[in-house]
């Protein structure tokens, strides 16, 4: 949840922030952009270290960094002359923290929980990603109410919340074995997308589509709810919740039923895929609020089936010693389809409402045959002891 907060908890106070600092629309965007670009370069920086080391031994420091640049940020914003510059380097250095979030917890989860409970456990970490995509914008709307630079100061807040739980209530396994060798654990991971490259491309690619899809069609509701509609502030926070509250149950509801059915998961990818593809050509046609946002909630279910089985299939891909790198190269994808969604929609919407959204269900549908046509299941019995998916799945 903490990855989330860190861009969407600042949307609301954009324009404001764009009149006190008297700074123009692109100027502004970069708060935005430094984050997610620092945090896509140093995921799998950080997915290697965690490998190399252990997973608090990189989550606790990543959030004290984050902490860090939020109070960097909201010092600048009150106290400080030349405030926007040093607003960017604790964007920055928030990104950089960012990195050792959710990809490292991913792995985490991979480490401490097997088969059907891990699938459950990726789920509620889905749920979680989910719920501060829900709570943010509404969080970020109250904050502004005390001052505009707010948010910043919050980023502590949550981040020690988070360092303590983690201290207290995570307790990794010992690593049984010292690390392979910085050579040796570069030719591990050769092997791996080598053998394992086409359906580890298919599901990158369709969790970067999903992320992409979704900000992308966030940005399009806030900008007709504020244009079209004069809607601003925490109504505006909570319309947009509605989409990201169904793929949020769903996400949930999904972990907990898919357990270790592999041939499950791959059905729930395609069917997902297809009823994002379904609900964004059908948009075409819904121009009026409560249309719109009832076909709209079809993707966001869409989106909550597949991203649980993605990251079951990606966290279980791959052995522990290499684990913290894949699933943070994962995170890495990700987030870039979240830092490109607005500004290529931008552009959408300046060409052509209908062909944003005919181009939006073309990606979902090419996306759905990548996994369709790359992802195999083997029909054997499953080992129940196998540490990967290598045993379970034969991909291709």
């Amino acid at each position: 949840m903490i990855l989330v907060l860190g861009n969407s908890m600042l949307i609301p106070i954009l324009p404001k922030m764009k009149t006190v600092l008297d700074v123009s629309q692109f100027k502004v965007s970069l708060v935005i952009s430094v984050f997610s670009i620092a945090a896509a370069v140093s995921i799998p920086i950080l997915g290697y270290l965690s490998d190399r080391f252990s997973r608090k031994a990189i989550i606790i420091p990543a959030l004290i960094l984050y902490g860090s640049g939020g109070l960097l940020a909201g010092a600048a914003a009150a106290w400080f002359s030349n405030s926007y510059m040093w607003i960017l380097a604790g964007r920055i250095m928030q990104g950089i923290g960012a990195a050792g979030t959710a990809p490292i917890a991913m792995a985490l989860t991979g480490d401490l929980f097997k088969g059907a409970e891990q699938s459950r456990v990726l789920g509620l970490v889905e749920a979680s990603n989910g719920f501060g995509k829900v709570i943010s914008p509404i969080l970020g709307s109250l904050f502004a109410l005390l001052f505009w630079y707010a948010a910043f100061f919050a980023f502590p807040i949550f981040c020690l919340a988070s360092i303590l739980l983690t201290i207290f209530f995570i307790k990794e396994k010992k690593a049984k074995k010292e690390p392979p060798p910085l050579g040796k654990y570069v030719k591990g991971l050769v092997s791996v997308f080598k053998n394992e490259g086409r359906w580890l491309f298919a599901a990158y690619f369709t969790g970067a589509t999903c992320l992409f899809t979704l900000f992308g069609i966030l940005f399009y509701i806030s900008d007709i709810l504020e244009k079209d509609y004069q809607i601003d502030g925490i109504p505006k926070g909570g319309i947009l919740a509605i989409p990201l509250l169904f793929m949020t149950t769903t996400s949930y509801i999904t972990g907990s039923k898919i357990g270790k059915k592999m041939g499950l998961m791959k059905s729930l990818i395609v069917l997902g895929l297809l009823l994002m593809t379904a609900s964004f050509a059908s948009l075409i046609f819904f121009k009026k609020l409560v249309p719109f946002f009832s076909v709209l909630v079809i993707s966001s279910i869409g989106t909550g089936l597949v991203l649980p089985c993605i990251n079951s299939f990606i966290t279980g891909s791959v052995p522990t010693d290499r684990r913290g790198f894949v699933t943070s190269l994962y995170g890495s994808v990700r987030f870039l389809g979240v830092a490109i969604g607005p500004p290529i929609f931008s552009k959408l919407m300046d060409w052509s409402r209908t062909g944003m959204f005919l181009t939006t269900a073309g990606l979902t549908l090419f996306a759905g045959l990548l996994c369709l046509t790359l992802i195999h299941v083997k029909k054997k019995k499953p080992s129940e002891n196998s540490d990967t998916l290598f045993e379970k799945l034969q991909f291709s």
